[in-house]
């Protein structure tokens, strides 16, 4: 799944069709099919740690709502436009994304109902959700911060960390 932002690299395959400079097809319904199964996954695991969160603390079911929340809006729109590139009409494409999104729903109350009589498992759920999120950072994002070598992109991105932080710290200080 790994993957990286640059056309020419170890990871991506020949270029196959003349003219594009990427190597993929846009009349793709495998590609679309394939994200919206992974997406259901995914959506459906947010939906786990959500309730995980919820049942442990509001205030931290709240945040972590409100982190998902942030994280999934352009995850979202990102996937629509891959369904468009697979060649998936528009209002498929909606319709099927909304479908897939809906995995949230059913993870969190099949957490909710399972983990009510597990509350012992809710830290080690809550531990695995929280250093998954540490390894996308600094597996993923923090490598691709250290391409943008310029000094306006250099306080583009410590202004943004600086707002996410401000961010955290005003929602648990209006929460508690």
């Amino acid at each position: 799944w790994r993957h990286c932002h640059i056309d020419h690299c170890d990871g991506h395959l020949p270029d196959t069709v003349e003219g594009h400079g990427h190597g993929h097809s846009h009349n793709n319904n495998a590609t679309g099919t394939l994200i919206l199964v992974g997406d259901t996954i995914h959506n459906f695991v947010d939906g786990i740690l959500i309730a995980a969160a919820f049942m442990t603390d509001i205030h931290l079911g709240i945040v972590t709502a409100l982190a998902i929340a942030a994280h999934e809006i352009p995850q979202e729109l990102g996937d629509f436009v891959i369904l468009l590139h697979s060649g998936f009409k528009r209002s498929k494409a909606l319709y099927y994304n909304i479908i897939s999104s809906l995995g949230t729903v059913v993870g969190a109350l099949l957490a909710y109902y399972a983990l009510a009589d597990m509350q012992e498992f809710l830290p080690y759920i809550l531990v695995i959700a929280a250093s998954s999120f540490i390894y996308i950072a600094v597996a993923d994002l923090i490598p691709g911060l250290h391409h943008k070598v310029k000094l306006s992109e250099t306080l583009q991105q410590i202004s943004l960390i600086a707002a996410g932080t401000l961010f955290i710290y005003i929602t648990h200080s209006t929460l508690h």
